[in-house]
């Protein structure tokens, strides 16, 4: 195991005495969770191979083509509230709430607009829709404002972030500011019972008549997204209808319900963020074990964090409910209760992803009482509604004990919060947590001290036009895109400059790290840490990478001369410059480094035009074909350039069968591919191979479970000219089961994962591609026979730049193991054309640079 840390003395009771917390010591061990951390839940686990292949086209066809950011400012000159009448859906006896006396989807839009109807503090907004199609309900509470008091409360919010030193000056602000407090629920479907809990404290904050819960709506504004997942909530799943964990989405935000979040997180700016979940016994209450994310400025995320689930423990403790006489455990604090296992390393879930929005206090809480998955089938009805109760119970408790948090500490947290942006905007150094600096939270070691250098200024280079350059400008201006929409500022270079010894041309794009947001320009955009020497285990992915992995050039500038980059002259943009072009003679050439020139390409081939591959895996496309290529470049936001090169083999367009993880299915359609999801029993039941050109296999598909039909079917299928992809154990296990390619599948160690430096062969597969890519459970490639081509290699030495890879407990299938070794392969075999990837190239829709890869290889492998 790796290393232990000093045991934490264990607070269990607090009493509140004039705004400060008295902190009670009990014996260590009066209140442990279970030690052995919670498996990962992953995309494409073996338990839900099916998932992909269910998971909707239109689901999709919504994600891809909704808006980056629902828009939440369009109210601007409004007041509160803003009341509107929400139409009813029609009812749904099959959803999965109504079995455990909860709230149906359904019934919620009544629900609210009976709460508006009360009084008015209550206001309701439509934040987006979720993938499924379902409306997300975001509901204001606060004590009425006309729209002049709005203004200056946004005026007030503005100034917080832009000008926070000035902020922190502002006696109108100190005075009269309301707190921002944000309680996201069930954005895993099946874990339902937050969305109750919050109807039932806004219809009591409604009716309050009180004098505190007429001051606590007077100086807070508390936002409830009401359920983050409506897609699971009625089907009872984890995922959304395209299959995806939105847990694990904030950075990619490929999905729209995650992007209604991050819109939230950028026009309301919350102080306090919780996020409801289920189920750990006894009720898990973050601030979280090591390792900490390094971009925070975590002395005073601490500071607030621990205190306000010191306030929420007592809350949910204080319900009465025991172990002998309820099942419930006592709650437990992970930082305080737990070495390692429950991190907030990645910033892809919620209350990891709000602090670079100002937020300095969030947590994750998981209620105890089990209710989803095996207990929803085997538990009688009443007894899943006894426990649905107590989580209802206890989230309810969670929400009322932070809101009371907050209106107790506004002044504190907004300062804080304050203090968040004032050092990105002045370049101030982090403050690491000690006793000294953050005094009231106890046990803090140097096992919890995780910093970083911030460089700077990035640079994203400017491609020239036709997309000649380094990389393809199409993936630099989709980089930019993505930046600006997560409210990080970017400015774009009037004229050529010279920066950190570097001369970059006109166009280029800078990212000053002088701003409020420091922290998520920097974690989206660094290379990120090997912390594999730091715990032993970690709760989920641990490395990722934009600037990395999303296939644009971008410089690190560590250190600039004294007012060198104030010399730039730049000016903030709030798009990209669009790169669409067709050169206006001559035959084109198409650079098949992005999804969307995969996805141009795609489209091409749909309408019929005659298009060749190039010898480095381009695309040449014929000067008949100019017009459709201009409305490629139009639609896809992509450059064909002139060229003089003749093409080769013809390409066409490939059909294809994947049994593939949700995220996977969702990058394939991205890249505009004809796709058919299948599964083991899918090609049971009977699948006509007519109409595919290729297989792609990753998950889901196993062939020993194959019938005999389904086994001749398939064995046709690849010896009539069928290709295959496969990724992973399941299509390194596919392609020996079919006796194709001579290569034996290496296993590493099953929950590394990162980001890793590679060797490309270049060619028609990894020509242009980048030089990183992405693990999860990496595999490698040895006893290659005759004709097997290595595409890509692992890097020597050690590969893995961020993320956590060790060695397995007999010393194999580390890092060393994988240095130097085939990581893609190809070659074919009885007819077949075969590539195998032991890297995760469309990991959950995330790792952009690197999806060509996969296009590539079903362009190259399909039956003609």
């Amino acid at each position: 195991m790796g290393m232990s840390r000093p045991s934490r003395p264990v607070l269990l009771t607090t009493a509140a005495t004039a705004g400060a917390l008295v902190l009670t010591a009990l014996a260590p061990g009066s209140a442990t969770a279970d030690p052995t951390p919670r498996p990962v839940t992953r995309e494409g686990s073996p338990l839900s191979d099916d998932r992909a292949a269910k998971a909707p086209e239109a689901a999709a066809e919504r994600a891809l083509g909704s808006a980056l950011t629902p828009g939440l400012t369009g109210d601007r000159g409004r007041g509160y509230p803003r009341e509107q009448k929400l139409p009813a859906p029609p009812e749904n006896p099959a959803d999965k709430s109504i079995k455990l006396g909860l709230t149906p989807y359904h019934g919620i839009a009544p629900k609210l607009n009976e709460l508006q109807r009360i009084g008015e503090r209550v206001s309701v907004e439509v934040a987006g829709r979720s993938a499924g199609g379902h409306p997300l309900y975001l509901v204001t509470v606060t004590a009425p404002e006309s729209a002049r008091e709005t203004a200056r409360q946004e005026r007030m919010r503005e100034r917080i972030e832009n000008a926070p030193s000035a902020a922190a000056k502002d006696k109108a602000i100190k005075a009269s500011y309301k707190t921002p407090v944000f309680i996201n629920n069930n954005i895993h479907g099946n874990e339902w019972e937050g969305t109750d809990a919050a109807l039932r404290l806004i219809e009591k904050l409604a009716k309050a008549k009180d004098k505190k819960s007429r001051s606590l709506l007077a100086h807070n504004r508390l936002y409830f997204n009401i359920t983050a997942n409506p897609d699971g909530r009625i089907a009872g799943t984890r995922a959304n209808a395209g299959g995806f964990d939105l847990n694990r989405d904030f950075i990619t935000a490929s999905q729209p319900e995650a992007r209604a979040v991050r819109a939230v997180a950028v026009a309301k700016q919350p102080a306090v963020v919780l996020d409801l979940h289920g189920y750990v016994n006894g009720t898990l209450i973050e601030p979280t074990t090591p390792p900490h994310g390094e971009n925070y400025e975590y002395d005073l995320f601490l500071k607030n964090s621990y205190a306000n689930a010191l306030r929420m423990e007592a809350a949910v403790n204080g319900l009465g409910y025991t172990e002998e006489k309820d099942g419930v455990r006592p709650a437990v604090i992970p930082f305080r209760d737990q070495e390692e296992g429950w991190d907030d390393w990645p910033p892809i879930f919620t209350p990891q992803y709000m602090p670079f929005h100002g937020a300095v206090a969030t947590h994750t809480i998981e209620f105890p009482m089990q209710v989803n998955n095996a207990a929803y089938e085997t538990q009688p009805v009443a007894e899943l509604r006894r426990r649905a109760g107590i989580n209802v119970d206890i989230a309810g408790a969670a929400m009322r004990a932070s809101i009371e948090y907050a209106d107790r500490h506004r002044a504190t947290l907004i300062a804080d919060q304050i203090e968040v942006f004032r050092r990105g905007a002045t370049g101030a150094k982090q403050v690491p947590v000690s006793q000294e600096t953050v005094p009231g939270v106890p046990g803090i070691g140097p096992e919890d001290v995780y910093t970083t250098e911030f460089p700077r200024a990035y640079v994203i280079p400017a491609a020239s036009a036709g997309g000649r350059g380094q990389r393809s400008a199409t993936a630099a201006a989709r980089l930019v895109d993505h930046l600006i929409a997560h409210d990080v500022r970017v400015e774009r270079a009037r004229h050529g400059f010279r920066l950190g010894g570097r001369t970059y041309p006109k166009g280029s794009y800078v990212v000053d790290m002088h701003q409020p947001k420091r922290g998520l320009a920097n974690v989206m955009l660094a290379e990120g840490r090997d912390i594999s020497g730091k715990v032993s285990t970690m709760y989920d992915i641990s490395g990722w990478s934009l600037g990395r992995l999303w296939g644009a050039s971008v410089d690190t500038v560590k250190s600039a001369k004294k007012g060198e980059l104030e010399r730039v002259r730049a000016r903030e943009v709030r798009a990209a410059a669009g790169v669409g072009y067709v050169a206006p003679r001559g035959d084109l050439r198409l650079r098949l480094d992005d999804p969307r020139e995969i996805a141009a390409l795609n489209s091409l081939l749909a309408k019929g035009v005659s298009v060749r591959r190039d010898r480095n895996g381009g695309a040449i496309v014929p000067s008949s074909a100019r017009r459709a290529a201009t409305a490629a470049a139009k639609k896809y936001d992509v450059a064909f350039g002139a060229t003089k090169l003749r093409g080769g083999a013809a390409l066409h367009r490939t059909r294809v069968a994947a049994a593939v993880t949700p995220g996977e299915l969702f990058a394939l359609r991205e890249m505009n591919f004809d796709v058919v999801p299948v599964s083991t029993a899918v090609l049971n039941a009977g699948f006509d191979w007519n109409r595919t050109d290729a297989l792609f296999v990753s998950a889901g598909l196993d062939h020993a479970r194959l019938n005999a039909a389904a086994k001749a079917g398939l064995d046709r299928f690849l010896t009539r000219g069928g290709g295959l992809v496969g990724r992973g154990a399941a299509g390194a296990a596919l392609n020996t089961a079919t006796k194709l390619l001579a290569a034996k599948p290496v296993a590493g160690n099953g929950d590394a994962n990162g980001v890793v430096r590679v060797a490309n062969a270049g060619g028609t597969l990894t020509g242009g591609a980048p030089d990183h890519s992405f693990v999860y459970s990496p595999m490698w490639f040895t006893g290659l026979g005759s004709g097997v081509r290595v595409e890509q290699r692992y890097g020597t030495g050690s590969p893995l730049v961020s993320g956590h890879w060790r060695a397995l407990e007999d010393g194999t299938g580390g890092p060393a193991d994988a240095a130097g070794r085939a990581s893609v392969v190809s070659g074919s075999a009885r007819g077949a054309d075969v590539v195998l990837f032991g890297t995760e190239p469309l990991f959950r829709d995330h790792p952009k640079g690197v999806f060509p890869q996969v296009g590539r290889a079903l362009l190259s492998v399909g039956r003609r």
